[in-house]
């Protein structure tokens, strides 16, 4: 039922943006997918967040991974959605994968993290500069025209270098950043959060994901957790997606091009390597603002000791070894 629902509120909203204006017809696909990710968020398990590029697909293949090595009734190919895993194997939990942004404007909630303070609550979070590069390429090789005006990104066919784009204030830094203050100023709301930073995730794939799946519910078997880690390494994704291996999941994982390293969804997947873009002025300048505008708490700016910040981090406990 809820599929036939879903389809005839799509259907209703593209038909309706026929005879409004552009900016009304954006205001009523917002709400649908505010509406339907509401539906999601009312049922699921856990809820997991991020800013978009913060390595979610990523992580995503990892937790899909490790609960198809650790239930097998689920076959390898597929990425875990909101409920599929759970229809195949009902101990794997609904998540509901969200970058938050359609379900509190859909709540009213826009200012606030309030949707999650009773919820299981994974969030996982990128340094802001690596973020807002990894941003530029999905606009400019990833992203269709029409999402890009729906959420405010500069204009499709718009002639921006790089360091503008991650200086715009609509999509660059200065909205990154306002959205993990925004996290920041929250965390201790929420009563049940697992933090997970993208750098520690590539330093120490299996501890942290030990910690990951330990607050997913998962008994932890380390055997798993370490062919999960092997199967998603950058040079196996990569392979991957340039065979279409998650085809039956969509175009989540697939190259538009795969002639152009660009336009990977697994494209560097290095830390720091927003570097590689821009010269010392720039750098000094994106670090400058990050430096002067993001709070502390996530160990991401100059004057933070990032081992004893993200220590404070509200965790899982460790799993016991096996």
């Amino acid at each position: 039922m809820h599929i036939i629902v879903k389809r005839i509120i799509k259907w209703f909203v593209r038909f309706a943006s026929n005879f409004v204006s552009e900016g009304r017809s954006h205001d009523l696909e917002r709400w649908r997918r505010g509406k339907e990710d509401f539906w999601k968020y009312k049922r699921c398990d856990y809820v997991f967040a991020s800013y978009g590029k913060s390595g979610r697909t990523w992580v995503r293949v990892m937790i899909s991974r490790y609960f198809q090595g650790a239930h097998n009734e689920i076959p390898d190919g597929i990425i875990m959605g909101f409920d599929n895993f759970h229809k195949l194997a009902p101990s794997v939990p609904k998540i509901f994968f969200t970058h938050d942004n359609y379900l509190r404007r859909y709540t009213g909630n826009e200012d606030s993290r309030k949707d999650f303070y009773d919820c299981k609550t994974v969030l996982l979070v990128r340094k802001p500069q690596d973020v807002a590069v990894s941003q530029f390429f999905q606009w400019k090789h990833r992203m269709k025209p029409y999402k890009k005006a729906l959420n405010d990104y500069p204009p499709h066919d718009a002639d921006i270098s790089i360091y503008d784009f991650v200086m715009h204030e609509g999509q660059g830094l200065p909205r990154i950043v306002k959205v993990l203050n925004e996290w920041i100023r929250e965390l201790t709301r929420i009563k049940n959060l697992h933090v997970v930073r993208y750098e520690d995730l590539r330093s120490h794939p299996e501890a942290e994901l030990t910690k990951l799946m330990s607050f997913l519910g998962e008994d932890v078997d380390p055997k798993v957790i370490s062919e999960t880690v092997e199967f998603a390494s950058v040079e196996n994704l990569r392979k991957m997606e340039k065979e279409n291996y998650f085809w039956r999941s969509g175009s989540r994982v697939q190259a538009p091009d795969t002639s152009n390293p660009d336009s990977y969804k697994v494209r560097k997947a290095k830390v720091g390597g927003y570097r590689d873009y821009f010269d010392d002025e720039q750098i000094a300048s994106i670090d400058g603002y990050v430096d002067q505008h993001l709070l502390p708490g996530f160990g991401y700016t100059s004057p933070e000791q990032q081992p004893q910040n993200t220590a404070e981090l509200p965790q899982a406990p460790a799993a016991e070894s096996q």
